[in-house]
């Protein structure tokens, strides 16, 4: 009999069948933050390389599958799109892309913004396209926190495509390049959502979903760039 080192239970296995955690604990060291590291960003089950992968093969599919349970071998959606944005958020800082002085004008501003911030941005407006996307696909059957982790995914999904155009940006510092990488981003993200939902909602019509897809997807802007614009204006540009 092994005694678990987290609630006691005296159990057999390589499991506490009490709270789950393995008969084995090693002491905390190099070898275990690597194993921890590999584990998490790097490992196949509940790997973040594993779910992206996945986002850009069959996204809909893979979204409908692990809302309706198959989850052991993805990373929690919640936690992958904060690491995803983290990630942003440190390589636009680092590559300093939040010096544009070129952008002088209120539109130019709020973009600047929004892209310096893109981590808060893209994080607390989950909920308002889970809105968005739950009043416009209600008749679905899904709920709203559902959507929120649909939305998640999705949003993981388009962090992925952001981070991989931060060079580009460095090298585009000027009003003109930022406006045209901003406009095509736009693009590639509407793209992402349609092909996504369209998977997703694979009862719907093409048709249908795309027109649905359009429609949350201006009812998402509308309200975020609305909450983004008061939080700025409200509290200055710096």
């Amino acid at each position: 009999m092994i005694k678990c080192k987290n609630c006691g239970n005296l159990f057999e296995g390589k499991y506490c069948n009490q709270c789950g955690q393995s008969a084995k604990t090693k002491r905390i060291n190099y070898e275990f933050l690597w194993e921890d590291i590999q584990h998490g960003l790097l490992h196949y089950d509940k790997g973040i390389s594993y779910s992206l992968k996945k986002l850009f093969e069959k996204p809909g599919y893979i979204i409908e599958d692990y809302i309706e349970g198959k989850r052991i071998n993805h990373f929690r959606p919640i936690s992958m799109v904060i690491v995803m944005a983290t990630i942003y958020a440190l390589i636009y800082h680092l590559l300093d892309l939040n010096h544009r002085t070129a952008l002088d004008d209120s539109s130019g501003l709020l973009l600047e913004k929004v892209f310096e911030h893109y981590y808060w941005f893209v994080v607390s407006t989950i909920p308002i396209y889970a809105l968005t996307t739950f009043m416009v696909f209600k008749k679905t059957g899904y709920n709203f926190y559902e959507f929120i982790i649909f939305e998640a995914f999705k949003t993981s999904q388009r962090l992925l495509v952001h981070i991989l155009f931060l060079p580009i940006l460095y090298f585009l510092k000027d009003k003109s390049g930022f406006n045209t990488i901003s406009n095509l981003l736009l693009i590639i993200d509407f793209i992402l959502i349609f092909w996504t939902n369209k998977q997703f909602f694979n009862q719907i019509p093409s048709k249908k979903v795309l027109l649905k897809s359009v429609l949350s997807y201006l009812l998402y802007l509308v309200f975020a760039i609305v909450s983004v614009s008061l939080i700025i204006f409200a509290f200055g540009y710096d």
